[in-house]
């Protein structure tokens, strides 16, 4: 089956240091860039942490630090990256709740800019849990009826994210359509106002805090009664694309009450 598209469509899939978008980095990176007639591009590549690979993330991944040691850095090939993204929209498996948030920050630490709010995002994960609810492994056994051999090397992922996203489309021909808008919106949870998804919009779209003690909160409210919650978000170890967001909010607020 193919892919029903206006624009290219990336899949993508990284292995990292670990889980923390903020603390952590990228050391594996892969991209498969569908385009509307069909045309695929794979780009497939390690990169430096330009820190310690943690022992628990390598018998994950299978990476260790002599594997990256003379590769390049998230920066030095940002711009590429960038420019391999643009006018696309993106997809992968889990990745809204960790691959996008991950890669967004990586490219404002590498100081590119990428309007990632031009985007449709479509997670396959979201998608196979609303449907069947199982893991990448199981959803390309179930769908594809082929075992992933290579789980946790970024093209095995990717490539089988791929897959079991046109399986979905031929397995259920009632329930979904060959659209990337209705499987971006299928298969989002929230409508995030950061990758992160710690500020998120309500049925009312206000913006609310999406986390703590303030949970469903709108922000606006929040600033409101509690003037010190916006330095302490500045100065926690929150993602600079939250921060960002949030200091774009405040000043949005400021004006509005002149």
């Amino acid at each position: 089956m193919n892919l029903q598209l206006k624009r290219p469509l990336i899949f993508f899939d990284i292995e990292s240091t670990g889980l923390s978008p903020e603390k952590d980095r990228i050391i594996e990176i892969s991209l498969i860039k569908v385009y509307p007639d069909g045309r695929e591009e794979v780009r497939t590549r390690r990169l430096n942490p330009e820190c310690p690979i943690p022992p628990e993330s390598t018998e994950i991944h299978g990476i260790k630090d002599e594997d990256v040691q003379d590769c390049p850095t998230f920066r030095q090939v940002a711009k590429s990256l960038a420019t391999m993204i643009q006018g696309c929209d993106i997809a992968g498996y889990n990745s809204n709740r960790f691959d996008v948030p991950m890669l967004g920050e990586e490219f404002l630490r590498a100081s590119v800019e990428v309007d990632f709010t031009r985007c449709r995002f479509i997670d396959v994960q979201t998608i196979y849990h609303k449907l069947e609810r199982r893991t990448l492994e199981a959803a390309y056994r179930f769908y594809c009826n082929k075992e992933l051999t290579d789980a946790h090397s970024a093209e095995a992922d990717t490539r089988a994210t791929l897959e079991v996203l046109k399986a979905q489309l031929e397995r259920y021909p009632e329930e979904l359509q060959n659209d990337v808008d209705f499987l971006s919106s299928f298969s989002m949870q929230q409508r995030n106002l950061d990758l992160a998804g710690r500020f998120i919009y309500n049925d009312k779209d206000e913006v609310v805090v999406n986390f703590g003690k303030h949970k469903g909160v709108p922000v606006a409210e929040v600033l409101r009664k509690e003037p010190g919650y916006y330095d302490w978000v500045m100065k926690a170890d929150f993602s600079e694309d939250t921060k960002r967001h949030l200091m774009r909010l405040r000043l949005q607020l400021a004006t509005e009450k002149k």
